[in-house]
């Protein structure tokens, strides 16, 4: 499990925030495929996509926001 400090406020209270690691070894195009996949995937079994962030090297590769049925946060990356 990895912490991230982030600068926003939450608005809703999320107990644990977790990245799901889905294209380890993936860069760029085919990382994000990869995730679109799993995120399509994660969707027909009840997730919600919230929004994408494209990559913008070299801090960050690129990931998608997405919530379980109950609202709960969690990123594809």
């Amino acid at each position: 499990m990895f912490f991230q400090q982030v600068t926003e406020d939450k608005v809703v209270k999320n107990r644990v925030h977790l990245d799901v690691r889905a294209a380890p070894g993936l860069d760029g195009d085919s990382r994000m495929a990869a995730l679109e996949a799993e995120g399509e995937r994660l969707v027909a079994l009840g997730a919600r996509r919230l929004r994408r962030f494209e990559p913008q090297p070299p801090l960050d590769a690129g990931h998608i926001v997405m919530a379980d049925p109950e609202g709960n946060e969690f990123c594809l990356d």
